[in-house]
């Protein structure tokens, strides 16, 4: 792809503004979750309390889910995505209110959490499903690949903006405060998008249980995309280490709140170097086998990073477990919104926001009940080992997906 697509693509005012808000509402959220993975290891000292600080998050998205992607699909996903980005700044500002008095209690800081997960539950498949509107179809494989970057550059700069705050000022409310600012600025963002002409033109049909499991029925009858989230789940499950870095930070590493900004962020700098790399050069050929590659070097990603006491190994791990994920995450984005017409995205973006949710939160919620059991780091490790079995199995049970050559076919 020759640079001036990227520079033609960035030049649409639309689709600049949608990219802002991702940008500064990642970064807020993931400066807000590693003060509060920080905040409630300091006050339980117990990896089982980080484990449910991630099912607070993954229970309210798993069961509001489907109606979120039919909302997104019957309402205007801007206004919805507006109404979500207060929401946002309303739980952090919570946080700040809970810090700054000094609550010692995880019952509220779990409750916030829960809201933000049924938050996001909305917010998720909305936009996704808003940017292909925002974007000509020719332009939505760069487009997929430029929004991950902005995605894992958001990444890259939350935690560690989060961690240097926390560290600078010992103090969690001052990185809620900023949270709140943040969620802020991706609203006003989302505002100044403007109505989209075919969100007045797209077909809402009467509300019913058919019509909100209607996003389950397209994804079970497309079996590459089917398998692609379902990959992702199993994958991400098992090896899910990123709830544990609070513990590998402050009592294995022992490079506290600064260096746990830094192992948050390593995984999205990875990420972000081959998402933009993807953007110049997207994916042509063997789409599918790639996948499936790319996976497999999470899993032993995942367990080099286990085995390792050494921070810049643990950096190197976290890395490339990092960028091998991120091509596994574009071309399961582009199978889903190349393949999928614009009246069904939100609620087949509904379902594989329910399999990432479930991948990544009740991932954490697996690792800590898991690290409770037999160690943080024997389990870090057989959750990688898991990952690798889990690819070997799928590329038998699902020859559509190995065999995907095109992902904008």
């Amino acid at each position: 792809m020759e640079p001036r697509s990227i520079s033609d693509l960035l030049s649409n005012r639309r689709y600049t503004l949608y990219l802002a808000s991702r940008l500064s509402l990642i970064i807020a959220t993931q400066m807000l979750s590693v003060a509060v993975g920080w905040q409630v290891y300091e006050i339980t000292g117990k990896a089982l309390a980080l484990g449910f600080s991630g099912l607070a998050l993954f229970l309210p998205g798993f069961l509001f889910a489907l109606p979120g992607g039919h909302v997104a699909d019957r309402r205007d996903r801007r206004t919805v995505i507006c109404l979500c980005h207060i929401g946002v700044m309303s739980c952090a500002i919570a946080l700040c209110l809970m810090s700054w008095k000094g609550v010692k209690t995880l019952a509220p800081i779990y409750a916030v959490l829960a809201l933000l997960g049924t938050i996001r539950a909305f917010s998720g498949p909305a936009g996704q499903a808003l940017m292909p509107n925002l974007v000509d179809r020719v332009q939505l494989e760069r487009a997929v690949a430029l929004g991950s970057s902005t995605w894992q550059l958001a990444m890259i700069a939350g935690p560690s903006l989060g961690g240097a705050i926390y560290a600078a000022t010992g103090h969690a409310y001052a990185v809620y405060a900023t949270c709140s600012v943040m969620a802020f600025v991706a609203f006003v963002c989302v505002l100044a998008i403007g109505k989209i002409d075919r969100e007045s033109t797209r077909t809402r049909s009467p509300a019913s249980l058919e019509t909100v499991l209607a996003g389950i029925k397209y994804v079970w009858s497309n079996k590459p995309i089917l398998g692609a989230i379902s990959l992702d789940l199993f994958a991400v499950l098992l090896g899910g280490a990123i709830a544990l870095l609070p513990i590998y930070a402050r009592d294995i590493l022992q490079v506290g709140s600064a260096g746990l900004g830094h192992l948050r962020a390593a995984p999205a700098v990875g990420a972000a170097v081959v998402a933009l790399t993807l953007a110049y050069a997207p994916i042509r050929r063997r789409a599918g086998m790639t996948m499936l590659g790319c996976v497999l070097i999470f899993g032993v990603a995942t367990i080099a990073f286990g085995v390792s006491k050494s921070f810049a190994v643990s950096l190197v791990a976290l890395l490339v477990l990092g960028a091998a994920d991120m091509i596994s995450v574009v071309i399961r984005s582009t199978l889903i919104q190349t393949r999928t017409p614009d009246e069904m995205r939100g609620r087949v973006s509904a379902v594989n926001l329910v399999f990432i949710g479930a991948s990544n939160e009740l991932g954490e919620f697996e690792s800590g009940v898991t690290a409770a059991w037999l160690g943080p780091e024997l389990s870090v490790i057989v959750g990688g080992v898991g990952t690798c079995v889990v690819v070997l199995l799928w590329a038998l049970f699902f020859p559509d997906l190995r065999d995907v050559d095109r992902i904008d076919s």
